[in-house]
């Protein structure tokens, strides 16, 4: 009887693992309960999402297998694409004219000492300090997914939101302008053939690129919902409009996440009517965004933490990037004047790290350039992978609830 109950028990999770749309199922209903159970105990429900993937996990319960998640990774692509485009309405013109001294500020203070603290302090390791500045790079991005989940559970309206959001947008912009060129000179700097003036061209070109397309959807989004009344219709548009600039950027190798951040600061831009256009996406962020977090629990593996050197470096990493963000965003606040709200909890709501993150570090581990060169030390982009993943574990399940404290003591301030 053990035995048949054990080979049902297989049977249900193979099938679970083989069809993706039972997977999709699953995953919204135990995320839904996981996220109810966080925000009881006070925590963010994202934070449920991530845990119910990481119990979902082949390292795990083995519930999502690799097959499923694999297939299923076109909901982060879609994700990624809206979470982008929309956060991309923060950068309105007049906002940006209102608070552009205090957010230009932060943001460089914050980018700034963050890249350059992570890459010291890795420096200093095991790690070669040209792996060490794309580890840098990757460190200065937020996860637009988490912070904008959070803003959205605590229901923050006022000048710091505003200000947290344009942070974060302009904040990851820099940072993946930042790795383009990292990532590019890294194999010249290892002793690659390769001249540095070639590797910058095609950087700019393809940084160039990416902002064009992202004008131009922008521009065919006004262009064909300006006329239209109904919600539906507008809604199928957009989304058309956002699934194409992510596909065509993602095959040509740019970055969806920049493209479609743009569309959505051209779109915002053009006419303020456009707000209707960002209101017709609301309805599908609490689905997409739960789907997106379980999928990401599922990526992440506590089999790293049992590694001395991952959890050594991966701690570095950790702790010089949270220093770099509160520094820097802080010090860029009390130099542009700006209010005390911002120069005390605007660090501590950009700490949450994922999928920008693990998009940057995959392109590190992909990268066949890196690979064949023979000074770096054999496992180094491994370990890389796995500095990264160690942060995005931590920064996940912990970073969501500090950054929740962060808005409602600085809503509080405001108040």
């Amino acid at each position: 009887m053990a035995l048949d109950n054990a080979a049902s028990s297989d049977a249900v999770l193979d099938f679970l693992a083989l069809h993706p749309l039972l997977g999709i199922g699953v995953m919204l209903l135990i995320g839904y309960l996981l996220g109810r159970i966080a925000g009881a105990v006070g925590l963010p429900d994202i934070t449920g999402f991530i845990v119910a993937g990481l119990i979902m996990g082949g390292d795990v319960l083995g519930v999502l297998g690799e097959n499923a998640a694999d297939e299923l990774a076109v909901i982060t692509e879609i994700a990624l694409g809206l979470i982008a485009f929309t956060i991309g309405s923060e950068l309105r013109a007049p906002k940006l004219r209102r608070m552009g001294r205090t957010v230009a500020a932060t943001t460089a203070g914050q980018v700034l000492l963050t890249f350059a603290l992570v890459s010291a302090v890795l420096s200093f390791t095991s790690i070669p300090w040209q792996i060490a500045i794309l580890l840098g790079a990757i460190a200065c991005t937020t996860s637009p997914a988490a912070v904008v989940a959070v803003v959205h559970s605590t229901r923050g309206r006022g000048r710091f939101v505003d200000h947290l959001l344009s942070s974060v947008a302009l904040g990851d912009a820099a940072a993946i302008a930042l790795f383009g060129v990292a990532i590019a000179l890294a194999p010249v700097l290892l002793g690659s053939a390769v001249e540095i003036p070639a590797v910058l061209s095609q950087v700019v070109s393809d940084l160039s690129v990416s902002l064009v397309m992202g004008v131009l959807a922008g521009f065919l989004v006004f262009a064909t919902t300006r006329r239209q009344s109904s919600t539906g219709e507008t809604l199928i548009l957009t989304l058309g409009f956002v699934f194409l600039s992510t596909s065509i950027a993602m095959a040509a190798g740019l970055s969806p996440l920049l493209t479609n951040m743009v569309a959505g600061a051209t779109l915002a831009n053009l006419s303020s009517a456009n707000a209707r256009v960002f209101r017709s996406l609301e309805p599908l962020a609490p689905p997409v965004y739960a789907l997106f977090f379980v999928l990401a629990g599922t990526k992440l593996s506590p089999s790293i933490l049992l590694s001395a050197e991952t959890l050594t470096l991966g701690g570095l990493f950790v702790a010089a990037r949270a220093a770099g963000k509160y520094i820097g965003a802080s010090s860029g606040a009390v130099l542009s004047g700006s209010e005390p709200a911002v120069r005390r909890w605007l660090g501590a709501a950009l700490f949450p790290h994922a999928a920008v993150a693990l998009g940057l570090v995959l392109l590190v581990q992909g990268s066949t350039e890196l690979a064949a060169i023979d000074a770096l030390p054999d496992g180094m982009l491994v370990t890389a992978v796995n500095i990264v993943l160690l942060s995005v574990f931590v920064n996940e399940i912990v970073g969501p609830l500090i950054a929740q404290i962060a808005v409602r003591r600085a809503l509080r301030l405001e108040d």
